[in-house]
């Protein structure tokens, strides 16, 4: 017996091999089937079969319709007819299932298995709101640059467990937050194929927006600083280089520094790395209270018409840049025309792909404006990715300007560039 093995689809059958192998060594002198489709439903295999006993010597295959001669040119000849019909019928079927799901999933219906979607009830339509509120954090977590480790931390720290009881994992996260289902999608085959039944985790052009950020870390091999919560946002004043962290007398330092490793830095800025990181961690805590942040997210709902039409555009002129590209490669144009014509379209894709950029950092506030104070009590306890995200998505960068060494920190020697 293999239950649940197809003797249609060429998997391999443990059992069925076994028996060959028996029929092989001469440990067997017949062969019993309830049907000749119930030993295969593969004309090649049956062939196969039929020559494995031959060599054996074995030529009794009995089934309960009929028994079967390998010696008998008419009991063969039917036997090779009832193969290849148990072969088209096996056929026929799999195209009927195939055509159901189809018809399932354009219907927007929820697919079968026996493992519940996370987010999701059971019946695969229910919404499981605790868990749905967990997708919408991790989803603003994810735009907002923190690292895949750090939100899988952070999932295992609820002690909400996953669908089949294993450990969170980034590749169980991100399959999560880049599943078009959570937006109200029914995908077939990787492709999307209807609106849904179920009601959406978050909105669709939000999951764009995780689409296009997943898309630019694995283009980029993007990975968030994590030795320090400033790491790369401080500048120096007298030549906007990168500060760096460094140590001197078990002091920790912020400083601009000389040399090939470190680019075009001058030298001549340093200071304390301990009081400007809790000094800028409280204006950017202060500044997520502050009125103005109300102010600036007021309109964000527009940013998701905005967003909508800048990736259709997006797909509109690379899809003409690869139409030239065809066209140069068949001869229908010259090289001279192929370089004139793509030039413009480059610079409105460039374009695009800035304003889609600058959009991608305003909705780094989702979930954090208001939560200053919230944010302030929670503070020591996040990693370092996580405060990182935090203050990165309120702060462009800070610049540090000239003044003597000092334990203690002037305010009036940074110099903020908020993004909000």
């Amino acid at each position: 017996m293999d239950n649940d093995l197809s003797a249609y689809t060429g998997k391999p059958r443990p059992n069925y091999e076994r028996m060959l192998v028996d029929i092989e060594a001469g440990r067997v002198d017949a062969v019993i089937s309830y049907h000749q489709d119930r030993l295969t439903r593969r004309p090649i295999e049956f062939e196969q079969f039929v020559e494995l006993c031959q060599r054996a010597g074995l030529d009794r295959f009995a089934t309960v319709t009929s028994d079967i001669s390998f010696g008998n040119d008419d009991g063969m000849f039917t036997a090779r007819i009832l193969a290849a019909v148990a072969a088209n019928e096996s056929a026929r079927k799999a195209k009927r299932v195939k055509r159901s799901i189809q018809q399932k999933a354009e219907r927007g219906l929820p697919n079968g298995g026996a493992v519940r979607p996370f987010g999701y009830e059971a019946d695969r339509i229910t919404v499981r709101e605790p868990e749905a509120e967990l997708i919408r954090q991790t989803v603003a977590r994810f735009l907002a640059r923190e690292s895949m480790s750090s939100i899988v931390q952070w999932f295992r720290s609820q002690d909400v467990p996953t669908v089949n009881g294993g450990e969170w994992r980034t590749v169980t996260i991100r399959q999560i937050i880049t599943n078009p289902r959570i937006a109200g999608w029914r995908v077939l085959n990787g492709e999307i194929v209807a609106e849904a039944i179920w009601p959406a985790v978050i909105d669709k052009a939000t999951f764009e927006r995780v689409q296009a950020e997943d898309a630019r870390r694995k283009a980029t091999g993007w990975r968030p600083a994590r030795r320090h919560a400033l790491s790369g946002m401080l500048r120096c004043g007298k030549c906007g280089a990168k500060l760096f962290s460094t140590s001197r007398e078990q002091r920790r330092l912020y400083r601009c520094m000389k040399g090939l490793d470190h680019g075009a830095g001058c030298g001549g800025i340093t200071i304390s790395a301990a009081p400007v990181e809790e000094w800028i961690t409280e204006a950017v805590l202060h500044r997520l209270d502050a009125p103005a942040m109300h102010a600036a997210m007021a309109g964000e709902p527009n940013d998701d018409v905005l967003h909508t039409a800048l990736n259709d555009d997006q797909k509109r002129l690379t899809a003409r840049s690869e139409e030239l590209a065809q066209d140069w490669a068949s001869g229908e144009i010259s090289r001279a025309e192929w370089k004139a014509a793509r030039e413009p379209l480059h610079r409105q894709i460039a374009d695009i792909e800035r304003q889609l950029a600058a959009l991608a950092s305003s909705r780094r506030l989702d979930g954090l404006a208001g939560q200053g104070e919230a944010l302030r009590a929670q503070w020591a306890g996040l990693n370092l990715s996580r405060q990182s995200a935090i203050i990165s998505a309120v702060l462009d960068y800070a610049t540090i300007m000239p003044s003597p060494p000092s334990k203690f920190v002037n305010p009036d020697r940074i110099v903020a560039t908020w993004r909000v």
